[in-house]
């Protein structure tokens, strides 16, 4: 059985995708399948590449157990499209972007975050905490956990 891998990607790779990728490490673990999914994140700009999440993520993150502080912000590579299975945008913005980056025959691999998100909230992005308050942060937090749940599944079920 091959490894299933899977990206998550937002705008600058230090709030969302990167807690998306901790939260999915963690509930892996949990599982056991940690070995059987590689995960990863980044950004679609460069501007923070080599940095670690925004403080406000990691504290948010530590308070439900999750650990961003070791992550570092990545900028997208062409050879992205190949190595994962799935690349998850965190909002439909992301998903344009990707699709318009995206070499062809790798459309497919592309989802949007919130599709996995079990419930209907009414949200098909997950909100960018960046300019927020912390509250924004909980928030996005919240979805994540959520969705990550229904991708969970969906690797069960479709992956793994």
């Amino acid at each position: 059985m091959s490894k299933v891998g899977v990206l998550f990607v937002c705008t600058g790779n230090i709030c969302r995708s990167p807690t998306a990728e901790a939260v999915l490490r963690k509930r892996l673990g949990e599982r056991g399948l940690e070995a059987e999914v590689a995960v990863d994140s980044c950004g679609l700009g460069d501007w923070h590449v080599g940095q670690p999440p925004d403080e406000r993520s990691i504290a948010c993150g530590l308070l439900r157990g999750y650990k961003l502080k070791p992550l570092r912000a990545r900028q997208i590579q062409g050879s992205d499209f190949e190595t994962f299975s799935l690349l998850i945008a965190m909002d439909r913005g992301h998903l344009e972007e990707m699709k318009r980056i995206c070499p062809a025959g790798a459309e497919a691999r592309l989802k949007l975050f919130m599709d996995y998100h079990p419930e209907q909230t009414g949200l098909s992005d997950v909100p960018d905490p960046y300019y927020g308050a912390l509250s924004d942060f909980d928030l996005a937090l919240e979805l994540i956990e959520k969705g990550v749940e229904g991708l969970v599944e969906s690797l069960q079920r479709d992956h793994l």
